[in-house]
């Protein structure tokens, strides 16, 4: 267990910014720095950060917390596996409590893979540079391929020795228990019981996560049996996900931000040549055909990418099935082909690093121009696939969510195929309108509408004002739906939290009221209202017992509490996803109200709202108990409490604003 002031040191030390950084392409926007949410898809951001308040919030999702919650969430940490992840970014040397043997074993289950994969990456690397067979094989082997030591330090190569249970052995003598070797897949059990090495007599690529952690290893066969695979990659395992995983991105993923460009390769290989070529905004796709999760994931650091692949008629083909699916992601795609037989490893070492760089600079194609070129060339003069190829380039073009860039490759299609600009926006629009039709998209569309309507009239239990008749005894009673009230008070009770944890440790400035804080100012104001939404009753009872022990609480307390749903709320409703522009007075010269500029109005208007909802509801249940009571005193009795109350909620009414119907 990790000691209570090694964690306020990692807590104190962790910037959110820097922490989220590392995972997400951020951008300032008013107050806030905001970027693609990493927990679930989207192309337009709604990810938050607050540097001030130290915290994150997605409003697509609904994800929030600080730089623990964070890494906790990303990368499925235990709370001391997030610390001490943070603890090593920072520099901070953890103490930590002795724990049951029980109690390490459930928390390191998981751990226990990490550390058996970080030790055979070093034993491979170890075997590489010291081993008798690594350095007369494997590192003749890297050197042979022109790779320089400095780039095979920086990947953590190594070799496997064409031996059955080298590594088994070696980390048994280690103290690595043999389950977590299978588990990772760095040994195989046969079906006589026997384990053995996966990797043995191979080149090893080790594969990092976005942490740098080692997660899995890619090996290359030296030897010329046909019935030898070439390259054999970890399998799935609990803390390697192929599809979710680029090779190389760990060591690119600052230049690629930075640079605003991903260059995406085939093989590892590759990865290393374009490093060589001091171009280091390149990943691989880890021995996989490209998948979605990972262009999300070049997506959340890059809008740009660039595709260099094989110049052989196999590699064009490849290129071609993946840009359809980065199209759709609504990334911006380039293409650079290589000359016919060379891979973009091949090239670099054919033509050395300073003419690779020059060459992929002056040969990037946007993807329309490349994908034409390359079609054409093959359909040549037949007139029927020709018109294949125009309608299979309309549909690429289709999948792109910007209507402003599919209109330019229009254009541009257009002069290049030769084809009127009217045509191909008409083939345009009608494989758009298959899709919508088939997605079911048009339904959809109207169901997001009335939601977005039911959403903004929420804020009032009588959208298009009260009715006329609400307090006329002898009307009929049309009361809101059940519902729609409890939603109306449960947005006043958040209101009232959201004051405590934004005004809280302000001074009350109003009424002559000296030396007392809004926090108080409100808790004394509550002491007649019951909360009916738990999270909220919680908060309220938490803070009131504080203040009562002599503590004001500060956000930060709620922020950081234990309660999961507590800390939730709080996030919540300490973020907004809208900042106030500028412009509004700068440029339209349109002051708009801070509310922080009359805190009584504020304070008393969210006070007043929330005991004026409760009003309403007493009062609307006296009614009802009026109307179906046949006794004629205890008649009188209701008639007398609602007359009492009735009176309470003209007062409210007076601060507020409000018109009441006598």
């Amino acid at each position: 267990m990790i000691y209570q002031d090694t964690i306020n040191k990692i807590m104190d030390t962790s910037r959110i910014e820097e922490v989220v950084g590392d995972f997400v392409s951020l951008k300032k926007r008013g107050t806030s720095l905001i970027g693609n949410c990493p927990f679930h898809n989207e192309k337009t951001p709604s990810f938050h950060v607050s540097v001030t308040k130290g915290i994150y919030k997605c409003f697509g999702c609904g994800k929030g917390g600080d730089s623990v919650r964070f890494i906790m969430d990303h990368e499925k940490y235990s709370y001391p596996e997030a610390l001490k992840y943070l603890a090593q970014k920072y520099n901070i040397e953890v103490e930590e409590k002795e724990e049951s043997p029980e109690v390490l074993e459930a928390n390191n289950a998981r751990e226990s893979l990490y550390v058996v994969s970080l030790y055979a990456a070093n034993y491979f690397a170890n075997e590489l540079w010291t081993g008798e067979q690594g350095r007369a094989i494997g590192l003749s082997y890297f050197k042979e391929r022109g790779f320089r030591e400095d780039i095979i330090k920086k990947f953590e190569l190594g070799y496997s020795p064409d031996q059955w249970d080298a590594l088994i052995l070696s980390a048994a003598s280690a103290g690595h228990k043999e389950e977590y070797l299978e588990k990772t897949g760095l040994a195989i059990r046969n079906e006589k019981g026997k384990v053995y090495d996966r990797f043995r007599g191979r080149v090893m690529f080790p594969i990092h996560n976005f942490t740098g952690r080692v997660i899995g290893f890619g090996g290359r066969t030296l030897k010329t049996d046909k019935n030898v695979p070439k390259y054999v990659n970890s399998p799935e395992s609990d803390i390697y996900h192929k599809s979710n995983v680029l090779y190389g991105l760990y060591q690119a993923k600052k230049a690629i931000r930075d640079l605003d460009n991903c260059y995406l390769v085939e093989g590892y290989a590759d990865v290393l040549s374009v490093h060589q070529a001091n171009i280091e905004n390149v990943v691989a796709s880890s021995g996989t055909s490209l998948t979605i999760e990972q262009i999300r994931l070049i997506g959340r650091f890059t809008q740009n990418v660039t595709i260099l692949y094989d110049g052989d008629a196999a590699g064009i083909k490849a290129s071609l099935r993946g840009l359809d699916m980065i199209l759709e992601e609504g990334l911006n795609v380039k293409v650079v082909n290589f000359p016919d037989g060379h891979d973009p490893d091949s090239y670099m070492h054919k033509v050395g690093a300073g003419a690779f760089k020059i060459y992929i600079e002056n040969n990037r194609k946007d993807f329309i121009l490349y994908k034409a070129d390359t079609l054409l060339k093959e359909a040549g003069t037949d007139p029927i696939k020709r018109a294949g190829i125009i309608r299979d380039i309309v549909e690429s073009i289709a999948k792109i969510p910007d209507d402003i860039k599919a209109s330019v490759f229009i254009r541009e299609c257009s002069h290049l195929l030769q084809v009127e600009e009217r045509m191909l926006m008409t083939e345009l629009n009608k494989i758009r309108s298959a899709k919508f039709k088939k997605g079911g998209q048009g339904q959809g569309y109207q169901q997001g509408y009335q939601q977005k309507s039911s959403n903004a009239n929420q804020h009032s239990p009588y959208p298009d004002g009260p009715p006329d008749n609400l307090f006329d005894d002898n009307a009929p009673m049309d009361l809101p739906e059940t519902e729609t009230r409890a939603d109306d008070d449960l947005l006043q009770e958040h209101e009232i939290v959201r004051l405590l944890l934004a005004f809280g440790h302000e001074l009350v400035s109003w009424d002559n009221i000296d030396n007392m804080y809004i926090g108080s100012f409100i808790m004394q104001n509550l002491s007649d209202v019951t909360f009916e939404d738990e999270t909220c009753k919680l908060i309220i009872q938490n803070y009131k017992e504080e203040i009562e022990n002599g503590h004001l609480p500060v956000a930060n307390q709620f922020i950081k509490n234990s309660d999961r749903n507590v800390a939730d709320l709080a996030i919540t409703l300490s973020s907004s996803p809208y900042s106030l522009s500028e412009n509004w007075y700068n440029k339209h010269k349109i002051y708009v109200r801070d509310e922080t500029v009359n805190l009584k109005a504020t304070i008393l208007g969210g006070l007043f709202h929330l005991k004026k909802r409760k009003v309403d509801r007493i009062l609307l249940g006296l009614l009802q108990e009026i109307k179906v009571e046949t006794d004629a005193v205890n008649q009188e009795i209701l008639m007398q409490r609602y007359a009492h109350i009735k009176n309470v909620e003209r007062e409210i009414s007076r601060f507020l604003g409000s018109v009441v119907i006598k």
